[in-house]
């Protein structure tokens, strides 16, 4: 969401908020991004329930009774409800259709947990809180994905303003300068608006923002004993760690709708670990986040005087050893990018091996370092849109930041 959209809805809400007449409609937008229709697509439906029946035959409603219970309830209600295996084998599969995300071998682990019932703004909160205690298990983390309520005709799906679960608050100072990541600057003076007091830290998580259909935006802060964090050094050099630098162990992806069988879930937050580059060639390096090759490099004492130095190179070599070797060390869950291509290659021969086409968008397969000496790079892929899926929607594409996957990306 991108910071006009949060501050024009924060206005209408301020405006709106001597508003208690029951009789007037609901006073707040509906949300960007949902142009998709919430009724159920039966074709869509259909497709799914036989996918599901096909892989999995030995279901307890035989798959023409369940077509016609799918599709009355259609009929009757424009939605229908899955049941706890086809919610458990949706979110499975749409991380196996995952184009842009390379840990798709692990598609079969994923921990799929069913928080349709969450209804109020608290319940959400602490089923959020839930999902990051067990996704960290204490450093050895676990693949999981929380599912609330879908988009019905009758109701707005319950939603976080977040991308991710966990983000720092980036400050604009009067000089011009950013403290902390500056791509969350927009979104961090959109939450102070809404009442948030900011520390004014660099590594200041940032709160949740939950959205139900009943409720106005709610604040939430994560809690401070559920945000696994790893301050980072290097094995060659003990003054690395003087550079006071530090990242989070869970990538939990907030802000992609799950689509399953024609029905829509806006709030379903997914997490995998982290791939070392991630951090340390990604977040801790584009010129919009951290932009930490040029203290690095100082830090170092590189020679950055010409480009024919690689000292940005050399720079980027480093900090990502640091990152492998801190999680490493501080017992949490990462994974090399030349492991993860040898997995995906793997992931790629099993899924060819039965019958199934494996989407994939090269361009994020392959890693932002040494790419043209990992596997994934000397290849083409298949490129298609095959559901059950994650999707970007508009409001969350105007925050310019592509797009996400359950094995993490940022």
């Amino acid at each position: 969401m991108n910071s006009e959209t949060l501050l024009a809805r924060i206005y209408t809400l301020d405006t709106d908020a001597d508003t208690d007449d029951p009789g007037t409609s609901d006073p707040r937008p509906v949300p960007a991004g949902q142009s998709h229709s919430a009724e159920a697509d039966w074709d869509e439906a259909e497709e799914f329930v036989r996918l599901h029946h096909s892989e999995y035959p030995d279901q307890a409603v035989p798959l023409a009774a369940r077509l016609e219970q799918v599709r009355t309830q259609i009929e009757q209600t424009g939605t229908y409800t899955h049941t706890d295996d086809e919610l458990t084998f949706g979110a499975r599969v749409a991380w196996r259709n995952s184009s842009r995300c390379i840990g798709r071998l692990y598609w079969k682990s994923l921990r799929v947990l069913d928080r349709r019932r969450a209804g109020t703004p608290e319940q959400i909160h602490h089923e959020l809180c839930e999902h990051l205690r067990q996704a960290t298990n204490d450093g050895r983390i676990r693949p999981t994905i929380s599912v609330f309520a879908p988009e019905t005709p009758e109701r707005r799906a319950p939603r976080v303003w977040n991308d991710q679960l966990i983000r720092y608050a980036g400050y604009r100072q009067e000089g011009g300068d950013i403290v902390g990541d500056p791509t969350y600057t927009d979104f961090t003076e959109a939450v102070q608006r809404l009442g948030w007091q900011a520390p004014g830290g660099a590594w200041d998580v940032l709160p949740w923002v939950v959205e139900t259909h009943e409720d106005k935006p709610q604040l939430f802060d994560v809690p401070p004993d559920l945000v696994l964090e790893v301050h980072l050094t290097h094995p060659d050099r003990p003054d690395f760690a003087d550079l006071g630098l530090r990242w989070h162990a869970v990538p939990a992806i907030s802000n992609m709708r799950l689509r399953i069988g024609g029905i829509n879930y806006p709030l379903a937050p997914f997490n995998g670990w982290y791939m070392g580059t991630e951090i340390g060639a990604r977040n801790l390096v584009d010129t919009d986040r951290y932009n930490l090759l040029p203290v690095i490099a100082a830090h170092l004492g590189l020679d950055t005087s010409s480009d024919l130095t690689l000292w940005r190179d050399r720079a980027l070599v480093e900090l990502n050893v640091a990152v492998l070797h801190s999680f490493t060390q501080a017992g949490v869950k990462i994974s090399d990018h030349h492991t993860e291509s040898r997995h995906f290659m793997t992931h790629l021969d099993k899924e060819e091996k039965q019958g199934r086409t494996v989407p994939t968008d090269w361009s994020w397969i392959v890693p932002p370092v040494s790419g043209g000496i990992t596997p994934v790079f000397h290849r083409y892929y298949d490129e298609a849109d095959q559901r059950p899926n994650f999707y970007l929607d508009d409001d969350a594409k105007d925050r310019g930041k592509g797009g996400g996957c359950p094995f993490g990306h940022g």
